[in-house]
């Protein structure tokens, strides 16, 4: 099945700060840039430590894509997929395809996620990308999101209306904030990288995540429990995927919880937690081995 793609590309800077947005179709687009940029050393040893590991996991992006699969005869459901801080969408392409092979229509989203606080990307990125969609009435928008793309779609919901919302899934979210980002958050390396957005997911009076409240709609959440760093672990308590910790992820009125052992940076890439994202879309409910 072919794939289209439409790239939204910020073009024009208005006097308050805010981006309009051109939708230019492409086909076959997969291309991405990145940012680099130096980086000056900590006095902090133990801070260095952290900040390598978070340089190899996070890589930024400087722009956002939607790319779209046509229409199915099997389902008219959407799922608008949303990846991670520093993260691109290329990210959840492996969710994606397995999702379009049932006969979702995908739109997988890729957004500058380091550029902007949460409220923009919610506002003004997300709000375009789901416009055109949420005028299908008889069509459900269904959500898969990994990390902070859950907070951006919390936000959204929180702020505007959606008829035919569908279900979501949140893979990995900080959903109570980060305590990595109460420690980290300060550093010039940090805010180099993770920009406005990531310093809005800690769990002080700062935090996002923690000013919206319970959900209102069927969210299930998955959360991985394989942290790939003890130094990390030092910072955040209890179980935890290498980011956030497992009881950090969840919310009240998320309908369904399940923990598997993976780590945050991959974790939506395991068979195992795409299979149970498609469970939850279809059944509102995690698969649970029989008793």
């Amino acid at each position: 099945m072919s794939i289209h793609s439409f790239n939204f590309v910020p073009y024009k800077k208005k006097k308050k700060g805010q981006a309009t947005f051109l939708a230019l179709d492409l086909h076959f687009s997969h291309d991405i840039s990145y940012r680099k940029g130096a980086y000056p050393v900590q006095r902090n040893s133990i801070k260095i430590a952290y900040i390598i590991l978070v340089l190899f996991f996070l890589v930024s992006s400087s722009r956002y894509e939607a790319l779209i699969q046509p229409p199915s005869q099997e389902t008219n459901a959407y799922v608008i997929l949303l990846h991670g801080l520093g993260q691109s969408r290329h990210s959840m392409e492996k969710i994606g395809k397995s999702l379009s092979g049932l006969g979702y229509k995908v739109v997988n989203v890729g957004y500058p996620s380091t550029k902007y606080p949460i409220e923009f990307l919610a506002d003004e990125i997300l709000k375009e990308v789901i416009e055109p969609y949420s005028k299908h009435s008889q069509s459900k928008i269904h959500f898969v999101t990994h990390s902070m793309g859950g907070i951006v779609v919390r936000y959204y919901l929180k702020n505007h209306k959606l008829p035919n919302l569908g279900r979501i899934v949140m893979i990995s979210p900080p959903n109570q904030g980060s305590e990595l980002v109460d420690s980290l958050g300060d550093s010039y390396v940090f805010k180099k990288l993770n920009g406005p957005a990531g310093r809005q997911l800690g769990t002080d009076k700062h935090s996002v995540p923690l000013s919206l409240g319970p959900v209102d709609f069927e969210l299930g959440v998955i959360a991985g429990n394989r942290g790939f760093n003890p130094l990390y672990s030092l910072i955040v308590p209890g179980p935890d995927d290498g980011v956030v910790s497992v009881e950090r992820t969840k919310v009240a009125g998320m309908k369904d919880f399940l923990i598997l052992p993976r780590s945050h940076a991959f974790i939506m890439k395991s068979e195992d937690v795409i299979q149970q994202v498609i469970y939850f879309l279809e059944q509102g409910v995690f698969k649970r081995e029989a008793q």
